[in-house]
């Protein structure tokens, strides 16, 4: 295994990746203009293209401001439907976490999953610029 060839290579199909991306966004952009979708729309649109059958799903993002939530809901008496409309996430404050005892942390660890995740990786050139070439057959 010639790790200088891998990483080489890496850099070639990230870069391959990001003009690819790039690529496939603007097309999806023209579509979006070409087909009027309107941005405040949320569900699937359906449409043909010749052979091709184009299947669009817009959605919108929403964040809930837990604390200014239930205020309002307790200012207006809806504090009791909050756990039918809204769903309360636990989320582990990492800086928090790596600062507790180890005995709350093997307590507590039983109520928490883990599971690897897929290793990012950048490469850099330590001594030059780096030059991606890509022959048309790549991109």
């Amino acid at each position: 295994m010639n790790i200088e060839k891998l990483a080489s290579d890496w850099v070639t199909y990230k870069f391959a990746e990001s003009v690819a991306v790039d690529a496939r966004r603007e097309c999806e952009d023209a579509m979006v203009e070409f087909y009027g979708f309107n941005p405040q729309y949320e569900g699937t649109q359906n449409f043909e293209a010749g052979d091709l059958k184009v299947k669009v799903v817009s959605k919108m993002s929403r964040t809930v401001d837990s604390d200014k939530l239930q205020e309002i809901a307790a200012e207006n008496g809806l504090s009791d439907e909050l756990p039918r409309l809204f769903r309360w996430k636990a989320d582990i404050n990492s800086a928090a976490w790596k600062t507790a005892t180890e005995q709350m942390r093997d307590v507590l660890s039983g109520a928490i999953n883990t599971k690897s995740g897929r290793p990012t990786f950048s490469i850099d050139s330590i001594t030059k610029p780096m030059v991606v070439a890509l022959t048309e057959k790549e991109i």
